[in-house]
């Protein structure tokens, strides 16, 4: 998902578009979950960008994406940009 969100609409109150897109992130991010990883692979992982247009985007983590939105609502931002690949990724030790 490599997606530029726009908050202003004539009919749509603010408030509501913020759930949408929230809405939106879940709803992606549960059905990249649920794709069938190749073999040799234990989980999903997702990298992750945030930030006022594409260009000023900085790579977070996936647990961020939700107060990344709650500061955009906090600061009444217009638009945002949001990208998340996913990725197969295996389960490395922890080291001792």
């Amino acid at each position: 998902m490599k997606k530029t969100f726009n908050l202003l609409h004539p009919k749509i109150k603010y408030a509501r578009l913020v759930d949408a897109v929230r809405g939106d992130v879940k709803k992606y991010l549960k059905r990249e979950r649920r794709k069938e990883l190749p073999d040799g692979f234990d989980f999903w992982d997702f990298d992750c960008k945030f930030g006022p247009t594409a260009e000023q985007a900085k790579v977070i983590h996936v647990a961020k994406v939700g107060k990344c939105i709650n500061a955009v609502e906090a600061e009444q931002l217009e638009s945002f940009y949001l990208e998340i690949l996913a990725k197969p990724t295996r389960r490395r030790k922890k080291p001792k």
